[in-house]
């Protein structure tokens, strides 16, 4: 099937990044359906891609006739069947937790056509922790995106041991047909190349705090004054999300057993996913928005 038959794609999972992937592929002139496990969930994606057409006008010069042209090429569906019975493309975006993921693709496995193609977005999971369970290995890879994908628009493309290679350069095809910088990864490698970088960097200034070395305005304000990074570890981790850290973190105490990581999940946990401090998304995670401390002028100063 040559990508550009990819005609109907479907995002399953309409969290922060999910939503961007089915915006962003619906500016691009492709049918979304956006699935997700009820309609509360799928009202609160509609506000947040609502918001997106703000968005796209600015940073993009788009137009009002192409964000609405996007908005109306999007449909909402919480019935898993109706939401693939057509797709050529589903892409995964749902929570990085290894048993909800094999439950999904089993799932999927079975109510989805023949045709289709089955595309995660995990962060740091290789697809060939699902690949059995999605029932169709050859037609299942990575897709993985960025934050903010219509500015940071990267997308890793990663196959696994028995990834079709047609698959794999279809995905590729359609990466750039969305308006992706495609990076094809040829070799599973967890935390593919992103997050590879990334994900130990902010597992750094993570156990910094938990250590109590000091505080996060301090260690974000070290590492933006003496790189010029335009932001520091906890800032970024406000737009992953920190559920998403949550995940992670959960996820390493558990295969590792160190106590400082299982102190750290508790700490996200307790101190922030339990009080709606989500991150940017909800107003507030380790700061407070749309004026977070670190855009002050006099941040870097004291």
């Amino acid at each position: 099937m040559p990508f550009m038959d990819y005609r109907k794609i479907t995002v399953a999972g309409s969290g922060v990044l999910g939503s961007q992937i089915a915006y962003q592929t619906a500016f691009k002139g492709f049918e979304v359906t956006v699935y997700d496990i009820n309609d509360e969930a799928l009202e609160k994606a509609k506000n947040r891609m609502a918001k997106l057409k703000a968005n796209y006008k600015t940073d993009l010069g788009a137009t009002d006739a192409e964000v609405n042209g996007a908005f109306d090429r999007l449909t909402f569906n919480s019935d898993l069947a109706q939401a693939v019975a057509d797709a050529d493309l589903v892409i995964e975006a749902i929570p990085e937790v290894v048993d909800i993921k094999i439950a999904f693709y089993k799932e999927l496995g079975e109510l989805a056509p023949d045709k289709t193609v089955f595309a995660t977005n995990s962060s740091t999971l290789l697809p060939s922790q699902f690949a059995e369970a999605t029932g169709r290995p050859e037609k299942f890879l990575a897709l993985h995106f960025a934050n903010t994908i219509w500015i940071n628009n990267t997308a890793e493309i990663m196959k696994h041991s028995g990834t079709d290679e047609k698959v794999f350069n279809d995905l590729i095809d359609f990466a750039k047909a969305i308006g992706m910088v495609a990076l094809p990864l040829h070799k599973e490698q967890p935390g593919y190349i992103l997050n590879s970088l990334l994900v130990p960097f902010l597992d750094a200034a993570e156990l910094l705090l938990v250590k109590e070395v000091a505080d996060i305005q301090t260690i974000d304000k070290t590492w933006q004054i003496a790189t010029g990074a335009p932001l520091g570890p906890f800032a970024i981790l406000d737009v992953v999300g920190i559920n998403t850290a949550h995940n992670i973190v959960q996820a390493k105490a558990a295969a590792t057993g160190n106590p400082d990581f299982e102190k750290l999940a508790n700490l996200l946990k307790t101190e922030y996913i339990d009080q709606g401090k989500l991150g940017r998304s909800t107003g507030e995670g380790f700061y407070k928005y749309p004026n977070p401390a670190f855009l002050d002028p006099e941040f870097l100063k004291n």
